[in-house]
């Protein structure tokens, strides 16, 4: 079958341990001593959006224009700050490729960022190095601001620590282990030089920068958490000491950012303790520990708007930490930042009839889209995620199918030459029709394209139902007329065809 494009750690003295049932009290007591500093947050973050959003802008790096990249692609962009950062490889990979780490700044003050621990995440690596463009400017407006970093802080940059994994563009290493599940065994070389360059180092603060799934909401509401944040816990009781505190508190000012920016997009990822994690030991061994999870953004495939905000927040907290802003901060502002959820779905058909043993049923149909890869770039396998009730669920695209029976496409009898042969509206004509499938006597294998048709090989069948785990390939019916077709779980007002941007609503 052809496929469908996809554009698109603890510190032995003076440890202040707080139990999380004794936060309320905590935070009790916390509020009559010094709830006058919290009068006023915004006055906390010296420096405005606009501000932030044109820093961006005028550091982009241009080389990197979407998140799929290697580490060959990355190895030429950091040599050319070997002027302003001092370069050192740190080891390497299973397959031998470099790991590098970038230090910047003079300061007493200890930062490390390390991201793409998963090869597939990858939007905060291209803050990065916008990030140290930024840093090695001079002679405009930021140059206080910098001064400020480079006096205070000595940074540790280590962009990508996966590069097997970023070749392949998947989650876990040539070894197939997930580097975040390695830092206590540390089979992997990768966590070794991971363990090796937080234990050289000592930071003070360390940011672990993390995708997560668009599928993520903000608890029990339908916006997507396109930035979710943490201080891990480091122990299971999900204590409170000074080293977490002080994540806490400079998420709290990274959050007012976020909220001029993606107003309720924010969630606060699950705290429960994994020993396995490096994120929550690097917490327990004494690093305040940030945790930035890069989620969905409507229109954001490529993840550009978001990697903006991660250069913002991370801007941000370098100078809370800075300047010791964060500690004007409470946890009790943390824990109220709402959870993450998982109660996203591309698209749910509501009250859609099916029939079995010849009576009709009216159930919810839901289902995600989601990548493979296709060398270079990638395609969309959609998937019936779950069916009956979905009232707990939100779909970026929703329908009330209401007295809509679901029916079986056909595949269009006369075989095309190549897939030059059929375009957009002659696909959008056979899907009026009741044709969900046409067939191609030449193709390239794995050959992409964007028809709003399922494209078969010769002797290829296409697997369609309504049931989970099938392939959402089927019509909408009502009153004997098809009203929608889903095509690879992307639906098509039959219609209404050209009121739609046809399988490129990705998110």
């Amino acid at each position: 079958m052809l496929s469908f494009t996809f554009f698109h750690l603890a510190k032995n003295q003076n440890m202040k341990i707080i139990n999380r049932n004794q936060i309320s009290l905590f935070l009790l007591f916390l509020f009559f001593s010094i709830g006058c500093k919290t009068a006023n947050e915004s006055e906390n973050n010296s420096f405005s959006v606009d501000m932030l959003e044109n820093a961006h802008e005028q550091f982009l790096e241009p080389a990197i224009t979407h998140r799929r990249f290697t580490h060959s692609d990355l190895q030429p962009l950091i040599e050319k700050h070997q002027s302003s950062f001092e370069l050192r490889t740190l080891g390497s990979s299973i397959e031998g490729r470099s790991i590098t780490a970038l230090y910047w700044g003079e300061g007493q003050t200890k930062v490390m960022l390390w991201s793409q621990m998963h090869g597939n995440e990858s939007t905060a690596t291209m803050a990065l190095f916008d990030l140290f463009n930024f840093l090695e400017g001079s002679g405009d407006e930021y140059d206080e601001l910098r001064s400020t970093l480079k006096n205070q802080l000595s940074i540790k940059f280590i962009p990508m620590i996966n590069p097997d994994g970023a070749e392949a563009f998947k989650r876990r290493n040539a070894l197939d282990i997930d580097l975040n599940r390695d830092a206590i065994s540390q089979i992997s070389p990768e966590a070794v030089i991971l363990k090796n360059a937080r234990d050289e180092f000592e930071p003070d603060f360390g940011f672990n920068l993390h995708d997560q799934q668009i599928y993520y909401n903000v608890v029990n509401t339908p916006k997507q958490a396109t930035i979710s944040v943490l201080a891990p816990g480091y122990n299971y009781e999900r204590d409170v000491n000074d080293v977490r505190e002080r994540a806490m508190q400079t998420i709290v000012g990274m959050n007012e950012i976020l909220q001029q920016m993606i107003p309720g997009q924010v969630g606060k990822y699950d705290d429960g303790f994994e020993p396995r994690a490096f994120g929550d030991n690097i917490q327990k061994w004494g690093t305040s520990t940030i945790l930035i999870e890069s989620g969905g953004y409507m229109g954001d495939p490529e993840k550009q708007y978001i990697r903006k905000l991660n250069f913002m927040i991370i801007l941000n907290a370098l100078h809370q930490i800075a300047t010791k802003s964060y500690e004007t901060y409470t946890t009790e502002q943390y824990f109220s930042i709402p959870d993450n959820g998982i109660q996203l779905m591309d698209l749910i058909l509501n009250e859609v009839e099916v029939e079995v043993n010849g009576k009709l049923y009216p159930i919810d149909i839901a289902i995600r889209r989601r990548e493979s890869n296709a060398g270079e770039t990638y395609f969309v396998n959609g998937n019936i995620e779950d069916v009956g009730d979905m009232q707990v669920y939100f779909g970026f695209e929703e329908l009330d199918a209401t007295g809509h029976r679901w029916v079986e496409g056909k595949v269009f009898e006369e075989e095309c030459e190549n897939l030059d042969a059929i375009d957009e509206a002659e696909a959008l004509e056979l899907l009026k029709q009741g044709y969900l499938a046409v067939k191609v006597k030449s193709a390239k294998e794995n050959q992409l394209h964007h028809l709003p048709i399922m494209v078969l090989h010769s002797r290829e069948t296409f697997s369609s139902g309504w049931m989970t785990g099938a392939s959402p390939n089927f019509f909408l019916e009502k009153g004997g007329e098809l009203t929608h077709a889903v095509v690879n779980g992307y639906l098509i007002d039959l219609k209404n065809p050209k009121d739609q941007d046809l399988m490129q609503r990705i998110y």
